[in-house]
């Protein structure tokens, strides 16, 4: 973008509007093009600072400006950049929370894409690590793990040494981080055999929806699904399960947008017959809904089925309360004692909805709900990851400790990835409190509301 000083103006009005990403264009991964890209942004990052404080990315660049000769971008090495971009979760906080000069504005900042410009490159130039190859491969690891959940399952657990240890060395997993667990059936074979009776009664009978059960629901935890499955089939709506692939968000943190791409070309192509039938489509983890609905429209902009596909997800908990507001939920939810304490994940945040977790959950009765919105220091592979582990324990404390101090009964995150890593940080807490362990998606505890 060509932009004069003499025109810009210190913040935009508008809101935030986010441009295709060119990946196509030769100039995407060309090295000089991404550095003059790479310094207007950072120059523009270091004379607001506001985003000081949101992740590590910040802090990093920050300092190497400070401590660089001059003290100013021009003296910082290229190469220096490497450590801001590692330290990225690819959350879009920074774009949609705190930066002023983000689209309509004419400075045109995109940080986040930015930084999977950077890795787009890097993974052309064969600069991924074997763990990051491994990692991003979610179906072809779903699908050996839940065949052999329990071997899978003990080599993965981490008071397992034996396994963990050599594992942190080979692949860079930290040898402490929780690892999800592999389902003995993947979700897709337990509906098969466990379809609930539709309610004809309900308010919300005649609606339908595609379910696209991600695959962490799919391979990981089955259990959100079925609850999911429960309060839909209870309200009256009819589902149809459709899983053509992954998402793909593994692939764009690791660089892999082509990868990505053809995900999106192959599920949207998968789902138009369905969308062609009046259905709507429903996603149970909150990046997976993020990239049908934001990520893959500026991938591929001139894509008719990513497109209309996009137009037509939500994410279960703001299908729940759009249920809710038009046709009303069927009685005979039950309190919760003890209360709720919610999480409100970065990438439910980044889909700019509002806090729909909180809002379905407020139809239990008699119910108390306090929210944290702020990051639980995760974000997705990357916080498993040897080099980040620690960070993202670090990050995650004030979640933690918010937890703590609130004493609920039931903790809940709409990101069960966030969820695992929460429950990790309150298990290895030093404080003495009575605070749970685990962390239920949303959808699990407005199912347990209806038992």
């Amino acid at each position: 973008m060509i932009y004069s000083e003499d025109y810009l103006s210190e913040g935009s009005t508008g809101a935030p509007k986010r441009l295709p990403i060119g990946w196509q264009d030769s100039e995407f991964t060309d090295d000089g093009s991404i550095e003059k890209e790479t310094r207007r942004i950072f120059d523009v990052c270091h004379g607001c600072r506001r985003c000081f404080n949101l992740c590590d990315s910040f802090p990093r660049l920050f300092d190497l400006i400070d401590q660089s000769e001059s003290g100013e971008l021009d003296s910082v090495k290229t190469d220096d950049f490497s450590s801001v971009v590692d330290a990225c979760t690819l959350c879009d906080m920074c774009f949609m929370s705190k930066c002023p000069y983000v689209p309509p504005h004419e400075l045109n900042i995109d940080f986040p894409h930015l930084m999977l410009r950077h890795r787009v490159a890097d993974f052309k130039k064969n600069k991924n690590s074997l763990g990051s190859k491994i990692i991003t491969k979610t179906d072809r690891n779903g699908k050996i793990g839940c065949s052999v959940s329990s071997v899978a399952n003990f080599v993965n657990n981490r008071k397992n040494t034996l396994t963990r240890v050599p594992m942190e060395k080979v692949l860079g997993i930290h040898r402490d981080a929780e690892l999800p667990k592999f389902a003995k059936k993947t979700f897709e074979k337990q509906i098969k055999k466990n379809k609930p009776i539709i309610n004809q009664n309900a308010p919300g009978y005649g609606r339908k929806v595609v379910i696209f059960p991600t695959c962490f629901v799919n391979y990981n935890s089955p259990d959100i699904g079925l609850s999911a499955e429960k309060v839909l089939a209870l309200n009256g709506v009819s589902t149809s399960t459709v899983y053509p692939s992954c998402c793909g968000m593994p692939q764009l943190e690791s660089g892999d947008i082509e990868a990505v791409a053809k995900y999106a070309r192959k599920t949207s192509l998968d789902l138009l017959p369905w969308l062609d039938k009046g259905f709507r489509v429903v996603s149970f983890v909150p990046s997976c809904s993020l990239m049908m609905k934001s990520e893959w429209p500026l991938i591929l902009p001139n894509d008719p089925n990513v497109k209309r596909l996009s137009e037509s997800t939500f994410d279960i908990c703001e299908y729940m309360v759009d249920l809710s507001k038009n046709e009303g939920l069927l009685s005979g939810l039950k309190p919760l004692d003890g209360g709720i304490t919610l999480h409100i994940s970065c990438h439910s945040r980044a889909q700019n909805m509002g806090q729909k977790a909180a809002e379905m959950l407020r139809n239990i009765p008699e119910t108390q709900i306090d929210v944290i919105e702020r990051c639980s220091g995760h974000g997705g592979s990357w916080g498993v990851m040897k080099d980040n582990f620690e960070l993202a324990t670090k990050f995650g404390r004030p979640v933690v400790k918010k937890i703590e101090n609130n004493q609920s009964e039931f903790i809940s995150s709409e990101c069960p990835l966030a969820g695992s890593h929460i429950a990790q940080g309150l298990e290895s807490s030093q404080s003495e409190g009575s605070a749970p362990k685990h962390s239920f998606h949303p959808i699990e505890l407005l199912s347990k509301s209806y038992s």
